[in-house]
């Protein structure tokens, strides 16, 4: 636990350092985890700061820093000692800094502010002295790694690859040990030029949102003025820059990378933009379209050629997802199984693991060598314990579990994903999705329509999910709105969707042409439609109402 609060403040995550997020992070804990009616948290940090107490008055009496975990609060404090006794401190005695907090003290009762101690001189220059050996140390493993790291991350050629691995075996492997380099994902920070409250409200959303998604390393504190001077800035670091807008109660947005100062995208939010019911879905899409792979921070690193280790993966994955041939499949796959071998903590490993073990299975793809669904819900599973908090985690166990026919815990998960980042619009339109494909079109319906809504950009099957929901509500409508996304993807079920709409507005001329083209182009499912819904596991009511509804529009057939 101490590692653990101690790790998390120093990388600028001390606003995390709450009950929830221990106990999950620290103690195994779930998602449903209840503050009132487990007190773990409370307990060990009770016993935690007793044992700090008890180390810096026995044996830990010299260190020149000492740790105390003020009470009301996670965040640890530090505090240094201006001269260190060469004598222990008399029995009985405990030393004045290693005592807690007293129970009045306006910093120990808040639980997002640490007490503040000056350095002495001495004190400062014992503490450099301490930093400056440990920076050597440090330069001097980075030296020795910097080969092994630049073979791990230069990759050999797939055929290569199968000749040297006859299968994946996802085992952790003790004599290899994963670089944490190799599970780096990019920085982001927010940064504000203005002292407005407007400013200081969208930068609170940017932060909030943020901490949803797994593809990135959210940090809290802001970066610093003047980052050129603090050394080399790490090239897939990146700065979401807010600051006041050119016009009257505006606010601008810029997505900033800080090595090249390159600006990937910029938005402005006008005063309609800033109201509360709206603001939501806007910074939403703005992430949705920035922070997963596939948005323009990982579009960034690819094209500058910059991936290495979990992002090089991230990657390939995407790739493979654009293009779907078999040897992207087995190169993101390899990549990913590589790092579970080396011990990979990332949930992200696992559940993109699972899912192209998935995809082995119904695209019948080469490898890996024997796929089973009972591996790839394993794998999903893992990714869900490794990241109890983690949403693409839980999305990914919920996918797995509707195509193994279990929807009820497909739900389950998918609910969750969406409760664990509202600002990701994919978790939104997956869960809606989930729904309605589950039959419970009520529910899914406004989940779906808000994904289509509040995203400027998303893909075809959001839409046809939508039209499904509101044809099978009966609002004519919004569901002819939505097949006006459909007309660019050809595909047996979107001209299918278009054909019902064109029937039902009594369009005879267009109708006919759908016709036509589903009869010529899809011969399998113009011949039994109700077949082809079966199979891909459509509720049997809405298989049923488009198979009539389909015939209505003279799409007929033998059976």
């Amino acid at each position: 636990m101490l590692r653990y609060l101690v790790e998390q403040e120093l990388a600028g995550q001390a606003d995390r350092l709450k009950g929830f997020a221990i106990a999950v992070d620290v103690f195994g804990r779930d998602a449903d985890f209840d503050s009132a009616s487990d007190a773990v948290v409370r307990v060990q940090a009770g016993r935690l700061r007793d044992l700090l107490a008890q180390y810096f008055a026995t044996e830990g009496v010299g260190e020149p820093i000492r740790i105390t975990i003020p009470r009301g609060s996670y965040v640890p404090a530090y505090e240094a000692v201006s001269e260190v006794r060469d004598d222990p401190a008399p029995p009985g005695e405990e030393p004045l800094l290693a005592q807690q907090p007293p129970e009045h003290d306006p910093a120990a009762a808040e639980p997002d502010k640490a007490p503040a101690s000056a350095l002495p001189l001495a004190t400062e220059v014992r503490v450099m002295q301490h930093l400056r050996f440990f920076w050597a140390a440090m330069i001097l493993v980075i030296a020795m790694l910097g080969f092994v790291i630049f073979r791990i991350l230069t990759p050999a050629p797939v055929s290569e690859q199968i000749a040297h691995t006859d299968g994946v075996s996802l085992a952790p492997t003790a004599s290899i040990a994963l670089s944490p380099m190799l599970e780096a994902l990019p920085p982001v920070y927010v940064k504000t030029h203005s002292d407005s409250a407007q400013v200081a409200g969208i930068a609170a959303v940017l932060r909030t949102g943020l901490t949803g998604f797994d593809t990135i390393d959210l940090i809290a504190r802001e970066p610093a003025g003047e980052l050129e001077a603090e050394g080399p800035v790490n090239p897939i670091q990146f700065v979401f820059d807010v600051s006041s807008g050119v016009t009257a109660g505006s606010v601008t947005i810029n997505l900033i990378n800080s090595a090249s100062g390159k600006v990937l995208v910029s938005r402005v939010l006008g005063p309609d933009d800033l109201d509360s019911a709206k603001l939501d879905d806007r910074i939403a899409d703005l992430l949705s379209s920035t922070i997963p792979v596939s948005g323009a921070i990982y579009g960034f690193i690819e094209r500058q050629g910059l991936g290495s280790g979990l992002v090089r993966c991230l990657i390939l994955n995407d790739r493979y997802y654009l293009d779907p041939v078999n040897e992207k499949h087995e190169m993101a796959y390899r990549c990913f199984a590589d790092l579970a071998e080396r011990g990979g903590k990332s949930p992200l490993i696992y559940g993109e693991l699972a899912a192209l073990h998935l995809k082995a299975i119904t695209d019948r793809l080469s490898y890996p060598p024997q796929p089973s669904a009972e591996e790839a819900l394993a794998l999903a599973h893992r990714a869900v314990l490794m990241g109890p908090t983690s949403p693409y985690a839980h999305r990914a166990y919920g996918f797995l579990n509707s195509r193994v026919g279990d929807m009820t815990e497909s739900i389950r998960f998918m609910r969750k994903a969406y409760e664990l980042n509202t600002y990701d619009l994919s978790m939104a339109a997956a869960y809606g999705y989930a729904l309605i494909f589950a039959g419970d079109y009520m529910t899914g319906e406004p989940i779906m329509e808000r994904a289509v809504e509040a995203s400027s950009a998303h893909p075809n099957w959001w839409d046809y999910a939508l039209f499904l929901a509101e044809f099978m509500i009966g609002d004519d409508a919004r569901a002819a709105r939505a097949t006006e996304a459909l007309t660019s993807t050809k595909r047996a079920h979107y001209l299918a969707a278009r054909l019902i709409i064109a029937s039902k507005s009594g369009n005879a001329t267009q109708a006919s042409a759908l016709i036509d083209e589903i009869t010529r182009d899809y011969p399998v499912f113009a011949a039994d439609p109700r077949k082809v819904y079966d199979n891909a596991n459509y509720p049997a009511d809405l298989a049923a109402k488009l198979v009539n509804a389909l015939r209505a529009a003279g799409l007929t057939s033998p059976s």
